[in-house]
């Protein structure tokens, strides 16, 4: 039997940051996932690392202190996945007062720690870019700045850094079981082959699974919930650019909602999010029309070119367990702050409730905080500086690491250069790996996808299936036909022959 310090049962972004943070002060580490990682809510955000301007009207003074300081920290630590974005706000007097946005703003600016970032400023939308998409009457907004992030990329490269750490990482492997022993806690695991039923021992039990944080507690480890969480649908779509310059838009809608409007993968832009209560399994979520039709109206009072349904090329929904039992809130103004439930009876359990990708950091490290104690473990912040796979770049400075890219590899076309940079940071050269043109990175498969990178995929990141490759690790499906998607399909499911425990098989080659 497999005796582990920790059980983590959950691969979205919060189970992975814990795995990556125990693993890092010398514990055994198991992670467990049922799908792939980053499968459900982690890569359904809406693609961003911000303080949330719009906590702000609701107090949660702590909560977008806490996230604007975790901004600033995350980009520093992986600036190839996470990048700066500016947005604008039009302003119209029908809605929010121009002095109340002011003044949010200012607190914005100076809550967190602000380095490296600019501050917001108001805007003339006559003069300005992004003023030129807008309907006439808009004339007046403000500025300011947050970040973009690859959100499944994140989860994955938390999980990368767990399983360099030494950390055992099991995609599309499901936590039948969990009961309490003289150890902690005894757990039956069953992933997708014949005989892949497993069964551990650890010391401590991490529930992590997000949206099924109560069902697992009641269900799989048989304990009644102390507390509660709301399932929120959250559904964006994407459709082609609606604007040719690089600020991204927040919308003030007339529901006292705000609506986001980002340029996205070069050729589209993401629109999001819709907030609706949610009763069903989280794994079934889909867009529904109705929210298809909320989105598209809601720009469309800004934009001076509508937007239709038959323009969306991609819409997806995730379900966000927000913690908050106040009575009668909305889901708007519901917390995006956790909770952690720490119980020692019948064992060490410790439960993940809400949360949101941007403070997933520093939930890890509290986490830790709480665990310390059961192994005598330091508590040190230790990921503070700890650049995530891919990230060590000099000074966080990614244009400069990019025209590194640029001139050493000039036989790459600029996109493509551009994007395995993004995407990988300096773990590109593992990818190139001395390849001296194109025709040494293998078949071509469309969109600028060779063989080397699917390659690469595979042996590091857990990929199986082409939409772990085209809609998690990449957002390539957006370029892909039937065609060329089933052919990466072919090539993997050739890989897969050659080696069966490839869908299975924990930590991939580091």
């Amino acid at each position: 039997m497999e005796t582990y310090d920790l059980l983590v049962v959950g691969g979205g972004i919060n189970g992975t940051g814990i795995a990556r943070d125990a693993a890092g002060r010398g514990l055994r580490v198991l992670l467990c996932e049922q799908a792939d990682l980053a499968n459900f809510t982690s890569s359904a955000s809406t693609k961003l690392v911000h303080g949330g301007l719009r906590y702000l009207e609701y107090y949660e003074f702590s909560l977008v202190t806490k996230a604007l300081k975790e901004r600033e920290i995350l980009l520093r630590n992986a600036p190839h996945i996470i990048s700066p974005l500016h947005f604008v706000m039009p302003h119209s007097d029908s809605r929010r007062p121009g002095w109340m946005i002011r003044a949010g703003l200012m607190l914005y600016d100076h809550l967190g720690e602000r380095n490296l970032l600019p501050p917001s400023k108001g805007i003339n939308l006559r003069w300005h870019a992004a003023g030129r998409a807008l309907v006439p009457s808009l004339v007046k907004g403000f500025g300011y700045w947050d970040c973009r992030v690859q959100d499944a990329r994140l989860v994955i490269l938390n999980a990368m850094d767990a399983a360099q750490r030494g950390a055992t990482v099991l995609p599309r492997t499901r936590c039948m079981t969990a009961s309490a022993s003289a150890q902690g806690w005894s757990a039956l695991l069953r992933g997708p082959g014949k005989g892949s039923e497993r069964r551990v021992t650890a010391r401590v039990l991490v529930n992590a699974t997000g949206p099924w944080v109560t069902s697992f507690l009641g269900e799989t480890v048989q304990l009644r919930p102390e507390h509660t969480v709301r399932l929120i649908q959250g559904s964006h779509i994407v459709v082609p650019k609606c604007f040719e310059h690089n600020h991204a838009y927040i919308f003030q809608n007339n529901d006292g909602r705000i609506i986001f409007a980002i340029p996205y993968e070069q050729d589209f832009t993401l629109i999001g999010t819709t907030e609706t209560l949610y009763h069903g399994d989280p794994a079934a979520v889909r867009t529904t029309e109705v929210e298809v039709h909320y989105l598209c109206d809601a720009v469309n009072r800004y934009f001076r070119e509508p937007i239709r349904p038959a323009d969306v090329v991609w819409a997806y929904s995730g379900v966000r367990s927000l913690y908050d039992e106040r009575e009668g809130v909305e889901a708007s103004a519901a917390s995006r702050d956790y909770l952690l439930e720490w119980r020692t009876d019948p064992a060490p359990l410790l439960s993940v409730f809400g949360g949101k990708i941007t403070t997933y950091r520093v939930l890890a490290w509290e986490a830790m905080r709480r665990l310390g104690p059961v192994f005598g473990c330091n508590t040190s912040d230790w990921t503070r500086r700890a650049p995530l796979p891919g990230g060590d770049i000099p000074h966080a400075d990614f244009d400069g690491f990019y025209r590194g890219v640029v001139a050493r590899y000039c036989w790459l076309p600029q996109a493509l250069a551009r994007r395995l940079a993004r995407g990988y940071g300096t773990r590109l050269h593992q990818i190139l790996n001395g390849a001296s043109g194109l025709d040494g990175l293998g078949e071509h498969f469309g969109a600028g996808l060779y063989e080397a990178e699917l390659r690469y995929l595979v042996d590091a990141e857990w990929a199986v299936t082409a939409a772990d490759v085209l809609w998690r690790r990449s957002k390539l499906g957006l370029h892909f036909d039937e065609a060329q998607t089933a052919r990466v399909a072919e090539w993997l499911a050739a890989e897969q022959a050659k080696c069966p425990a490839m869908a299975y098989a924990g930590d991939p080659v580091r």
